[in-house]
């Protein structure tokens, strides 16, 4: 089977409003643009090049009520400095129940979307992950 997400939908009574945040939260570009629906894609393409989703703002008559059943989890190099510069784009730290002792920062963009905002991932963890491969070798050699 072949089957990709093409868009994350997200319903707005103003799509303009997280559009602008999440253009510049995210550094994408606007592709397209309507009355009811922006679409927003991510610098290296489209689901149609095989990259990532899109995220699709829509036009919705109703207002947000309650805590989104799908949400957003960013991961920065820096999760201190990243939640500092979302503020400053008009997102805001958010309770949700979380405890004191969770790893993540749970914040709202303009239009109240929650998001969380993850730690930064340790070198091990990247080079665990494939992310860095072979990143503990290349640090043996340096330190050898």
């Amino acid at each position: 089977m072949n089957l990709r997400i093409q868009s994350v939908s997200v319903d707005s009574t103003d799509p303009k409003v997280p559009a602008d945040f999440w253009e510049k939260a995210l550094g994408w570009r606007r592709t397209y643009e309507v009355e009811d629906e922006i679409v927003l894609e991510p610098p290296a393409g489209s689901p149609a090049d095989g990259v990532s989703p899109d995220l699709l703002f829509v036009k919705v008559p109703e207002q947000k009520e309650i805590k989104n059943r799908l949400h957003l989890d960013l991961r920065p190099d820096d999760q201190a400095e990243e939640v500092q510069r979302l503020e400053a784009l008009g997102a805001s730290r958010i309770s949700i129940g979380q405890g004191p002792e969770v790893t993540w920062v749970v914040m709202a963009d303009p239009d109240g979307n929650e998001f969380c905002v993850l730690r930064a991932l340790r070198s091990e963890e990247l080079e665990a992950q494939g992310l860095v491969p072979g990143l503990s070798e290349a640090a043996g050699n340096a330190a050898g």
